[in-house]
């Protein structure tokens, strides 16, 4: 599938985890169900956040998840059955532009 083509919808997902253990099986997971086509794992975040109307700040590994639109939906069942929060940060935002080639092989790698 080319890069131009109207169904194509190439989306990075920003999930934080509580630690790389957690980072890991998730990215695998990811990965191995073709749910994502490429996972970085970005040790060393450090969060502040506010939750129950308090500031909190944590350690966290930021996952870095590249995927298409239409694989959306299992990907945030897959990352609330693995990961230990109630309430997950999963934030999708649009890949505008990129390689071709690169864009190309996203598409096949998550093809549904």
């Amino acid at each position: 599938m080319e890069p131009s083509e109207e169904r194509y919808h190439p989306v990075m997902v920003y999930v934080t985890c509580p630690d790389s253990e957690t980072a890991d099986s998730l990215a695998q997971a990811l990965v191995d169900a073709c749910e994502a086509a490429c996972v970085n794992i970005v040790p060393g975040v450090k969060s502040y956040y506010r939750w129950e109307n308090e500031t909190q700040m944590d350690h966290e590994v930021l996952l870095l998840i590249k995927t298409q639109q239409t694989r959306l939906k299992e990907l945030r069942n897959r990352v609330a059955e693995i990961h230990p929060d109630d309430t997950p940060e999963i934030v999708a935002v649009p890949i505008v532009d990129g390689s071709p080639e690169y864009l190309t092989w996203l598409v096949a790698e998550t093809a549904v």
